[in-house]
């Protein structure tokens, strides 16, 4: 079974930043767009942000811009979240997952049009 695997969540302070990392020991990160979700206690699972295969186009939700940054390292078939200024509404577990694109009719790709996912990491923002 194709899995995606996070790493990176854990404790943070308002203000402080975590990098989120995601990778697969099954398939070849470059092949796909890779999102980023986020499902918070009680709420939908969200979209927050991906990276075409190419690189080239990336979405973020607006209550992430300017404050999350994605990029790819192909040599480490690696996706990483840079997430900063950290707010307490940011708590979730977040999850990445493999599809065809960041966009699809023209809308962000949400999660019924992804692939393959992973079982999540935990983000908790707190003083």
């Amino acid at each position: 079974q194709v899995q995606l695997v996070e790493s990176g969540g854990g404790l943070v302070q308002p203000g402080g930043s975590l990098r989120l990392s995601c990778t697969s020991p099954h398939i070849t990160l470059d092949y796909y767009a890779i999102g980023w979700f986020r499902q918070a206690p009680g709420a939908d699972r969200e979209g927050v942000s991906c990276v075409s295969n190419s690189g080239e186009e990336t979405y973020y939700a607006d209550s992430v811009k300017g404050r999350f940054a994605v990029s790819r390292d192909s040599a480490k078939n690696t996706v990483s979240l840079q997430m900063n200024s950290l707010k307490p509404e940011d708590t979730a577990v977040y999850y990445c997952a493999s599809g065809p694109g960041c966009y699809q009719h023209g809308r962000p790709a949400d999660e019924k049009d992804m692939d393959y996912w992973g079982r999540g990491t935990l983000v908790t923002i707190s003083s």
